[in-house]
């Protein structure tokens, strides 16, 4: 394995909390049995050989990033074309950065490598100048072959989770029910290994699907520093939930190297998010990266063993349904093969939206189009 430990420095909304508050935690230990593939395939395997890494880069206050992304931003590793690439990200909901150590004695949870990790971040990596904010992040990663134009593929190889608790907040003026909402509050969910659940009260038992909330390239460099709060055509806090292990994130890049950025990581989210944060957790993502040269693509996608998924933004839900549809219908023509009309009447009888997240700013809708429904195509994918 070879690590590459590079110390180069790096609304109703969420992050108006963040900013008062920082985010999640770490703890005790890796948990590579709470990394299932989406739950379509029906293949949720929890005793996979290990995987031969590349690099490893660690959630260190010299790999972090708070809150942004952009062209000029300096990359913390050099990866090549099909590298597999580990990844620690850190969770800092609950912790206030003036005494971070706090939460971890509140909540009697050991001062272990992981939260030392975290403490040491939130002393050391300070908000971008400029006043932008939002998550923090690890990367940039520089992916060596990726040019403009280019289509950059994400593997999801493997997500550990890295703790035994995860953290939700709900808070007034935040979330999807701003007015609602009279006291801050914050909810520690333990993990139960052999379940597979997270709980924070007896009689609770949320599911755990992990996946990564914030998976981006850089913009392009006119755009300069922008926040990592609202998703965009560059990916960015999708927030899309069936991003679990075994799936493919489709990214366009804009800049020489890609400048790939994670974080935000979550145990297990409702779709929409609603309260504006998930079961935020520590994860470490396994990540193999693959430059598709010339093939260009004009705004994030995804897939599942069983899915294709198309995704649409704006911050009118009712813009993002639109163009959550446009995107499935010209996806459906153009790399399916059907008339624009077809497309339509495929999308209309075959294929499910689901609201995204509506707490990021701009709002998503995904739209599920499973590969089963065409019967003379067969769909090679990189677990078969």
């Amino acid at each position: 394995m070879k690590h590459n430990h590079s110390n180069r420095p790096g609304n109703r909304s969420r992050r108006n909390f963040l900013m008062n508050t920082a985010k999640g935690g770490l703890a005790a230990f890796t948990l590579s049995s709470f990394v299932g593939i989406d739950d379509d395939t029906k293949k949720n395997k929890t005793e996979d050989a290990p995987i031969k890494t590349d690099h490893l880069v660690r959630s260190i206050p010299e790999n972090m990033v708070y809150g942004y992304y952009g062209a000029d931003v300096p990359p913390v590793a050099k990866v090549k074309d099909g590298d597999v690439v580990e990844i620690q990200t850190i969770n800092t909901t609950g912790i206030n950065r003036r005494d971070p150590e706090a939460f971890f004695k509140t909540n009697n949870l050991p001062l272990d490598e992981q939260a030392k990790d975290i403490i040491d971040i939130m002393k050391n990596v300070k908000p971008e100048p400029s006043g932008i904010r939002g998550h923090m992040l690890t990367g940039p990663i520089y992916i060596e072959g990726a040019e403009p134009g280019d289509m950059l593929e994400v593997r999801m190889m493997d997500i550990a989770v890295r703790s035994d608790y995860g953290v939700n907040s709900v808070w007034p003026k935040g979330g999807d029910l701003p007015d609602a909402v009279t006291v801050a509050e914050s909810f520690v969910y333990r993990y139960n290994k052999k379940k597979h659940t997270a709980s924070f009260k007896e009689g609770i038992e949320i599911p755990m699907r992990p996946f990564m909330g914030v998976m981006a390239v850089s913009p392009p460099a006119e755009s300069g520093r922008v926040s990592s709060i609202p998703p965009a055509f560059y990916g960015g806090n999708l927030d899309l939930k069936h991003m679990v292990k075994g799936t493919t994130l489709y990214l366009p890049v804009s800049v020489k190297g890609a400048l790939f950025t994670t974080g935000d990581c979550h145990a297990a989210q409702g779709t929409g998010e609603i309260s504006g944060v998930a079961i935020e957790a520590s994860l470490t993502l396994t990540a193999k990266f693959i430059v598709h040269k010339d093939k260009h693509i004009k705004h994030v996608r995804a897939e599942t063993p069983t899915h294709f998924i198309a995704i649409g933004l704006d911050p009118d839900l009712d813009k993002a349904m639109k163009n959550a549809a446009l995107e499935a219908v010209t996806f459906i023509k153009e790399e399916l093969g059907f008339t624009f009309n077809e497309a339509l009447s495929i999308a209309s009888t075959g294929v499910d939206f689901e609201v995204t997240q509506v707490v990021d700013q701009t709002l998503g809708v995904h739209a599920m189009i499973p590969k089963s429904i065409f019967t003379n195509k067969e769909f090679k994918y990189w677990k078969d």
